[in-house]
């Protein structure tokens, strides 16, 4: 698997990543590492996670593979901090303690020294952007994490988080969703990631399951819209819209002989700006579907169709 420079920073991760918000909640044990060794035999390198993923669950099961078969060497781990649990649900909370804490106890549960990337997990309206860049420093000179970013910031606050980061270790990365159904980053986010030399990690390059195709019928009883904790999770992705560009998808893979899934994916990779894409999987085989992708290169006559499908609206101020 090839890999990519994560923006002008000295990161490169492999083309995929993947992704692990179900492990240890709806991946056993047993399918989390089928699909680690799958996807390291593959090339892979990248494992993305978050402290918020299963309740801390999902690093936990990263740290116990690390501490088997697998060696902490060939896997590059990035996490999230920034969510912080409450009673009442998940609060976004990018103060410095409580990033500082929630990195120190993502690294117990992975039991690792440090992770090669650190992100701000969500945007945080109330604390200062300076103190959140403040406990990324700390990350960074204290060798806690190798690199950091930002995850689901709009534009504009990911370009002053990133500026005011001068003459302190520069953000490298900006982790975004990004799929033929969902392209809103093409307006601010990327232009601005592109100036500013952060490099973009697209999550979710499936359209939340949704561009695989396994909806276009009904909603099978085993996937993630019929679960009661992801349900909401899809849902916004099964109307109209979706299901016109899913056809539009499925005639392409057709033609190519390939399945949407290979299709979708390989879409997001065309994309040279995008140094990675997170998939994730509930097995092995979903997994497997994913990483054929890697090698596939869309012929043009199809990146254009898609993309004349699929094109985001624009207005004022980015459309003239």
């Amino acid at each position: 698997m090839q890999r990519r420079r994560v923006g002008t920073s000295g990161l490169d991760v492999s083309r995929l990543g993947l992704g692990t918000m179900t492990w240890s909640r709806d991946t056993s044990v047993e399918e989390a590492a089928d699909q680690l060794e799958m996807f390291l035999d593959a090339g892979g390198t990248l494992l993305d996670t978050a402290a918020t993923y299963a309740d801390g669950g999902s690093e936990s099961l990263i740290g116990a593979l690390i501490k088997g078969a697998v060696s902490r060497s060939e896997v590059q781990i990035c996490t999230k901090a920034g969510i912080r649990r409450t009673a009442a649900g998940g609060v976004i909370d990018a103060s410095r303690d409580t990033m500082l804490d929630t990195l120190d106890a993502s690294l117990e549960r992975m039991g690792t020294d440090h992770v090669d990337l650190w992100l701000v997990h969500a945007f945080d309206a109330v604390t200062s952007s300076e103190e959140t860049l403040h406990a990324l420093e700390i990350a960074v000179n204290s060798g806690r994490a190798r690199y950091v970013g930002v995850s689901n910031y709009p534009g504009w606050a990911m370009a002053r988080i990133a500026t005011q980061a001068t003459g302190r270790p520069a953000l490298s990365a900006t982790q975004m969703e990004y799929s033929l159904l969902q392209r809103g980053i093409e307006r601010e986010v990327l232009p601005g990631a592109r100036s500013l030399g952060l490099g973009v990690l697209a999550w979710s390059p499936l359209g939340r399951g949704v561009l695989t195709g396994k909806y276009r019928d009904a909603v099978p009883a085993d996937s993630r819209a019929a679960s009661e904790h992801l349900g909401g999770f899809v849902d916004p992705y099964l109307g109209d819209r979706s299901r016109s560009v899913v056809e539009a998808l499925a005639t392409a893979a057709d033609g190519l002989g390939m399945s949407a899934q290979e299709v979708a994916l390989a879409w997001v990779l065309s994309r040279e700006w995008i140094a990675s894409a997170i998939v994730g999987a509930r097995t092995a085989r979903q997994l497997e579907l994913s990483l054929r992708a890697a090698d596939l290169e869309l012929p043009a006559a199809i990146i254009n169709a898609l993309d004349e499908v699929t094109a985001p609206d624009l207005g004022y101020p980015e459309r003239r």
